[in-house]
């Protein structure tokens, strides 16, 4: 799009340009160019319609930006819900699909106790301590959303149904799969990723020594995101991988609700911000751009952990409201994680 000049210029190019545009190539020119791609499109878009799902490309305003920042991000989301997908707060809990009475009662506890917080509760819809985590959430009046491997017109597993079309109230269904899209082995470390990108935090309850929670969780560690691991009994098996994460490094251990909150300064009052000035350019800040603004307006260079502490703003959604700024040539990257004003 940016060589071209549009989206619609895209597919108005000749496959010359298109084959010398960076990262097409020669196989990607002819797919673009193919005259089913846009009867195929207009059929995705009916029936997305006619489902009442809404897309969400990566330039959209309802995109969330957790994701607009990584380096794998979808390029194109399917969301069925009323949650924001840019809210203040979120925390991803996964785990085994055979999940034990302790797992189930540590999910209900970490739930009650983060409510006053208002979190948007992430997690995969699948059996176990997933399922176990939307329900608690919508027993507490907390939105929850189900990342889905499939399309979302298809909920997987199906005995799961009632407890989706409840999410569609209070939270939403999300997937990066086009509607009629079945479920596949291969779709679903994809969806983990989204579940970790999503994700301020994620809290892998129960899990094995493989298996899908230890897939999200290493995505997690790859994104920057703190990753929690319920310890539990030696000789359970569903222990081994919460274990495991503990003690090589790679998640903080989870004793205790406050673990979580102090770990995301939620138990802090937002820092001041400063006067913003009321210039033109100001005034197209969101409230969050304007609070980083007036820091740079202080000292031209930050680095990410000291914007982070200044603001209050967690590390994942402050690396994609800097990433806006960068789009908007306010800000450039300098290297080891630091920031200058141009």
């Amino acid at each position: 799009m940016s060589y071209c000049g549009s989206a619609s210029e895209v597919f108005r190019s000749p496959l010359a340009k298109l084959r010398k545009t960076p990262g097409v190539g020669e196989v990607i020119a002819r797919a673009v160019l193919h005259p089913e791609v846009l009867r195929e499109a207009e059929q995705i878009q009916q029936r997305c319609e006619k489902l009442g799902i809404e897309q969400l490309f990566y330039t959209d305003k309802r995109y969330p930006a957790r994701l607009k920042a990584l380096y794998d991000s979808p390029a194109m989301l399917y969301f069925q819900g009323t949650a924001d997908l840019n809210t203040a707060r979120t925390i991803g809990i996964v785990g085994t699909r055979q999940a034990t009475d302790y797992g189930r009662r540590i999910t209900e506890e970490i739930i009650q106790a983060v409510q006053p917080y208002q979190p948007l509760i992430i997690s995969g819809l699948a059996y176990g301590i997933d399922i176990a985590a939307h329900r608690a959430s919508l027993q507490t009046h907390l939105p929850t959303i189900g990342v889905m491997a499939s399309g979302v017109d298809i909920v997987y597993p199906y005995v799961h149904k009632k407890t989706a079309q409840e999410m569609l109230v209070l939270g939403g269904l999300l997937t990066e799969n086009r509607p009629g899209i079945k479920p596949d082995a291969r779709l679903f470390p994809a969806r983990n990723r989204i579940i970790a990108g999503l994700s301020d935090a994620i809290v892998v309850v129960e899990a094995a020594t493989k298996g899908g929670a230890l897939i999200t969780a290493e995505y997690a560690n790859n994104y920057h995101r703190e990753v929690f691991a319920v310890p539990g009994h030696l000789n359970q098996t569903f222990s081994q991988g919460c274990n495991k994460l503990i003690r090589e490094n790679k998640a903080q251990i989870y004793t205790k609700p406050e673990d979580l909150i102090e770990a995301l300064n939620w138990d802090q009052p937002a820092a001041k911000t400063a006067s913003i000035d009321k210039s033109p350019l100001a005034l197209e800040f969101t409230e969050e751009e304007s609070q980083i603004m007036s820091l740079f307006r202080q000292q031209p260079e930050w680095h990410i952990d000291e914007l982070s502490w200044q603001t209050q703003i967690h590390l994942g959604k402050l690396a994609s409201l800097l990433l806006n700024l960068e789009f908007k040539g306010i800000l450039r990257t300098l290297p080891g994680k630091k920031y200058q004003l141009y």
